[in-house]
């Protein structure tokens, strides 16, 4: 089993073992009720990924073992831009659980030269699951760099079709939807209005403490802390 002295020379056997120590029956129980299949506590892997630095070569492998703390690792030791368009297609297509789909987008898409052309692909793709990703990167294009967006166009997809979607893609397009009214004031009002009257994720179960995902709610506790800032 790999030990805190892991080097760039350890094998894919080595850490498809240490993965298979780290498997606890309780985090496995949890995870599985979110849709993941796994049972490697997140902060041990991230740890382990610290170890290893970057590896693409090793990324590579344990992303090709379809397991998906294998691959939530793969995700966290690869090198982003080392993907081609193609490549990133197929990976999100075969990824099969809800973690693995968000850290690709999230850590591993965002960062690579062809996020802009996977965005309007996904975003347009007949698949639930990959259009969720579409719009988690139009989401981020809203917050980080909205020039050449058409926001309007955005919030009339959101009002004519969130009500209705699958769960995933609803949740990205609530998301996308929050993000337009927290980050442009000259589009609030109209993201309020819409999120009242679709009331999507209105009775969503929040814990204390925490914001809650209903887009009014989010709106405006997230423009009440930039004023109170």
């Amino acid at each position: 089993m790999v030990t805190g002295t892991t080097t760039a020379g350890t094998t894919l056997a080595e850490v498809m073992a240490e993965l298979a120590g780290l498997e606890d029956a309780k985090t496995r129980a949890v995870n599985e009720r979110h849709g993941d299949d796994h049972g490697v506590n997140l902060g041990k892997l991230r740890a382990l990924a610290k170890r290893l630095k970057t590896r693409q070569d090793l990324a590579y492998g344990l992303w090709e073992t379809d397991d998906t703390a294998a691959r939530l690792l793969a995700l966290l030791i690869c090198r982003p831009k080392a993907y081609g368009r193609d490549e990133l297609d197929t990976m999100l297509r075969g990824a099969r659980t809800p973690k693995v789909h968000d850290w690709l987008v999230n850590y591993v898409v965002k960062k690579n030269p062809h996020a802009e052309e996977l965005r309007v692909a996904w975003t347009a793709d007949p698949d639930p699951v990959v259009a969720s990703a579409g719009w988690a990167l139009t989401t981020e294009r809203v917050a980080r760099k909205p020039e050449g967006l058409d926001l309007a166009g955005l919030l009339d997809v959101v009002e004519a079709e969130m009500k209705d979607a699958p769960d995933r893609l609803q949740w990205a397009m609530n998301h996308c939807l929050a993000q337009i009214g927290i980050e442009h004031a000259e589009l609030r009002a109209r993201a309020l209005d819409i999120g009242e009257r679709l009331e999507v994720l209105k009775d969503y179960p929040t814990s204390p403490g925490c914001t809650s995902p209903f887009a009014p709610a989010w709106i405006d506790e997230m423009v009440r802390r930039r004023a109170d800032a």
